[in-house]
């Protein structure tokens, strides 16, 4: 930023760059998605699944940054859906587990094709994205410890 630019434009903003960046980059998510029956927020729960294949509510929440009021009707809707079961815990009755079906594993294989078309939407090469994460995961860490 020039010295004698004005610090309170809104190009200036790093909140109105993230805010405009995370809408276009859901938008253009949403119809890579939809043959998978599937919106940009259950996609997430999906990841996070596929990636450990079994969750408690709680931790499933943490994962995603969201609170498990949040994280509770995408979860209804994926079970639905037939994607995941929702599971008292062996453990703690009061303690849902979520996990994968047959049909949520099987999904996978067809979200296999979402990355890298996604990556050709946004003109982004691999580099390019590794880069931009790494970035973006230091300005979160840098507002959660603002907090």
């Amino acid at each position: 930023m020039a010295d004698d630019s004005d610090p309170l434009a809104l190009e200036a903003q790093v909140c109105f760059a993230l805010a405009v960046a995370s809408r276009s980059v859901v938008a253009a998510y949403k119809p890579v998605l939809e043959p998978l029956g599937l919106t940009h927020p259950q996609y997430l729960v999906m990841l996070a699944l596929w990636q450990h294949d079994r969750l408690g509510l709680t931790e499933l929440s943490s994962t995603l940054a969201l609170d498990p009021g949040t994280a509770s009707p995408l979860i209804k809707r994926l079970e639905q859906r037939g994607y995941v079961e929702r599971l008292r815990s062996a453990n703690d009755a009061r303690s849902l587990e979520i996990t994968l079906t047959e049909q949520g594993r099987a999904l996978r294989e067809q979200a296999l094709s979402v990355p890298p078309t996604m990556l050709e939407r946004l003109g982004m090469t691999l580099e390019d994205l590794e880069r931009t994460n790494a970035v973006l995961r230091s300005i979160i860490d840098g507002a959660q410890h603002a907090n």
